[in-house]
Order: C-alpha cells, then sequence, then structure tokens
C-alpha cells in the first residue's frame, strides 16, 4: 500500500499534465507560430506525451509490483518530467504567441519548458546503472552514478538561472528568475552535458561487463535492456546529427523520432524486470535483423532496378511508368528467396547452435526414409538428440509389438 500511493498519484499527475496537453494541442491546431520550428507542435508535441504515459505507466507498475526496485520511481519522475516540459512548452506557445496576453504565466512556462527533457538522459543512465535488481554492478560504480545526479543538477541551475533570453524559440523572453552570469551558467550547463554524456557511456560500459558476466534470467533482462538502448540511442544520434548539420524543415519527424524512440526503453525495460514473455528476446532479435537487412535488401534492389530501367527504356517508352511496374513486380518475386536467404545467414552468424541443430535434422530426416535397420536408426536417433539438444544422458526404450 506505501509504494501504490505515491506511483498512483505520479501517475495521476502525468495523466493531467498528457490531457491539459493535449487540449493545448487541439486548441492550436492550424495555427502557425515560431514555436513550430522546434518541433514539439503538432505530432511533435504528441509523441513526447506518448513517451510521458509510458515511462509513468511502466514506473508505477514496476514500483507497486517490485517494490524497493528504484527504477520504478526512477521511471515515474522521468515520465513527469517529460510531461511537464511538454505542457510548459505548449502553455507558453500559447500564452506568448497564438493568444498573447490571454494567459498568465507564459513566461514562467517559458523558462520552465527547459527544464523537462534535458534531465531525463541522466535519468536513464541511473537506470541503466541500476538494472535490472536496483543495484550498481559493484562499489566502483558509484562514481557514474553520482556523475549522473551531478549533470542533472548542473543543468537544472545553469538553465534556470543564466541571465538574459531564454532558447529557441522563446529567445524575446527574458529569464524572469536569472540569478547569476550567462558565460558561468552556460559554463556550468555545459560542463552537465559533459558529466551526463560520460555518465551514459558508464552506464551502456556497467550494461556490457553484466551481460558478459550474467547468466539464466539476468542475462534474458539485459537483452532487453540492450535492444531497448540501441533504438534509444540511434534515436539519439538522429537527433543530434539532424539538429548540428541544422537541417531545416525536418524538426517535427526529428522530434517524434526522439519521442518514440524514448518509449521502447521503458516498454523493454519493464518487461524485464516483471519478466514478462521474458525468453522472446531472441525471436525479437532475431526478427529484427533480418526484416532490418531485408528492407535495406530490398529498398536498394528496387531503386538500382527504377534507375537502370529508367536509363534503358529511355529511349522507347520516354517515361518511368513501365520501370517503375517491373521494379515492383521483380522485388516482390525476390521477398520470399531473398527473405529466406538473409534468414540462413542470420541463424548461421548470431544463432550458429540453433542453425547447426536444423542442418542435422534435415539430414536425419533424408537418411531415415532410406533405413529400416531398427537398430541403426536407434543408433543414429541417439546421436542426433545428442547433437542437438545436448542432454547429460539418451536413452531409448522401444516397445515390443503386441502379439
Amino acid at each position: 500500500m506505501t509504494a501504490r500511493r505515491p506511483a498512483g498519484i505520479t501517475l495521476g499527475a502525468c495523466l493531467l499534465l498528457a490531457l491539459g496537453t493535449l487540449l493545448l494541442l487541439v486548441l492550436g491546431a492550424g495555427v502557425t507560430t515560431r514555436a513550430d520550428s522546434f518541433g514539439l507542435s503538432g505530432v511533435g508535441g504528441l509523441s513526447f506525451v506518448v513517451a510521458s504515459l509510458t515511462f509513468a505507466t511502466v514506473g508505477a507498475l514496476i514500483t507497486t509490483r517490485v517494490p524497493g526496485n528504484p527504477i520504478g520511481p526512477i521511471f515515474l519522475v522521468t515520465g513527469v518530467a517529460i510531461g511537464a516540459g511538454d505542457f510548459a512548452f505548449q502553455y507558453a506557445d500559447r500564452a506568448l504567441f497564438i493568444v498573447p496576453g490571454e494567459l498568465p504565466g507564459g513566461s514562467v512556462a517559458a523558462w520552465f519548458q527547459n527544464l523537462g527533457l534535458p534531465p531525463g538522459f541522466g535519468l536513464l543512465a541511473l537506470a541503466v546503472l541500476l538494472f535490472p535488481d536496483g543495484r550498481l554492478p559493484s562499489r566502483r560504480w558509484r562514481g557514474a552514478l553520482w556523475l549522473a545526479l551531478g549533470g542533472i543538477a548542473l543543468i537544472v541551475v545553469g538553465y534556470g538561472l543564466r541571465a538574459g533570453p531564454l532558447d529557441d524559440p522563446f529567445q524575446n523572453v527574458s529569464n524572469p528568475l536569472a540569478l547569476g552570469p550567462r558565460g558561468l551558467m552556460d559554463a556550468l550547463s555545459g560542463f552537465g552535458w559533459l558529466f551526463m554524456a560520460v555518465s551514459v557511456g558508464l552506464a551502456a560500459l556497467a550494461m556490457s561487463v553484466r551481460l558478459r558476466r550474467s547468466r539464466g534470467v539476468a542475462r534474458q533482462q539485459l537483452k532487453w535492456l540492450a535492444l531497448a538502448g540501441a533504438v534509444a540511442g540511434l534515436a539519439i544520434v538522429a537527433d543530434a546529427a539532424t539538429y548540428f548539420a541544422d537541417l531545416r524543415g525536418i524538426e517535427g519527424p526529428r522530434e517524434v523520432l526522439l519521442g518514440l524512440g524514448f518509449c521502447v526503453f521503458p516498454l523493454a525495460a519493464g518487461q524485464a524486470i516483471l519478466r514478462h514473455r521474458l525468453y522472446d528476446i531472441d525471436l525479437v532479435v532475431n526478427r529484427a535483423l533480418v526484416y532490418g537487412a531485408l528492407t535495406a535488401t530490398l529498398a536498394a534492389a528496387y531503386l538500382a532496378s527504377v534507375l537502370l530501367l529508367q536509363l534503358a527504356l529511355n529511349g522507347i517508352t520516354g517515361g518511368s511508368g513501365l520501370a517503375v511496374a517491373t521494379s515492383t513486380l521483380a522485388v516482390a518475386g525476390l521477398f520470399r528467396p531473398a527473405r529466406q536467404r538473409i534468414q540462413d545467414l542470420v541463424d548461421q552468424r548470431f544463432y550458429r547452435r540453433k542453425y547447426d541443430a536444423q542442418r542435422t535434422l534435415e539430414s536425419f530426416g533424408a537418411r531415415v526414409r532410406d533405413e529400416v535397420a531398427l537398430d541403426e536408426l536407434s543408433r543414429e536417433l541417439r546421436v542426433v538428440v545428442a547433437e542437438t539438444m545436448q542432454p547429460a544422458h539418451v536413452s531409448l526404450w522401444l516397445r515390443e509389438a503386441s502379439r
């Protein structure tokens, strides 16, 4: 009961923030403002609503079903931070740009929205360091934990107290709580980002060490987290690359990718900690490898065939319709054989035992059709079972035919 009450209150707060954010998104639909270039309007803001509710829901489940595990409260705090930051952004957009002067506290909301998402990276580092049982791998990893906490504190102080205008898109608003010179506060926030980046790297290293040493259930749990970390990491790298490359016009899709990438992390971690269908991770990874490679292969084949056929048929048809139709049919015909070939390559490279066992069974099935000697068949059957299942002992009992 002690754990359920704060978990329920926190989850309820996230739901209220989500409803408020959705209301502001609906009211501001169709209105173009300066904040639209930041990517949190429309579907971008909606994706962070989903991320907030995902973290809060999984955190509540872990807190109530696995009491004492700090990952549950960490996810709850992360959900509140993301939801509050998203709501503050939408509120500031409406108060300052859509209907200026109609709502109070627009400047404070613009100040607060900058403090919601950044601490989330440090909180994720804490979750990875403590995964899956809520304890560090050893005492020497305490430095990584303090780096994450210190990074969060420095970013909050640096962003929250620096003098001068706020960041884009609210650069026309001066910080209402400015207490320190901008240069000093920027330095603090810069060190905060550095500390958080180092803590994330150390958390990934700690997970790798744990995965290498783990066995049984713990290994399956760490596989789920590794998969989630890979997806979230790709989303973060893609977001950072497009930001520093200064690519205009893709802010919305970029934020959607980042928000949905965050959702994978709590879902996978919650499934691992709660041990729901824990051993499905091998199938998930296998399918991800196969269909990821298949998609890339078919896309490359389609583009190459379209270009080649356009060059070849340009003088005959003068258009690209025939080339597109022919390429589509060719790629459709390649789907099944390409998928089977890629599946064999993935099994051979990453699932060697499964691949060898399958080949052994296929060979045994071919031989047994021509084998009539019962003694020889029994011997071969015991050999196949020993090679594929690797049991400690094999025995075969044959019931005598009724007379």
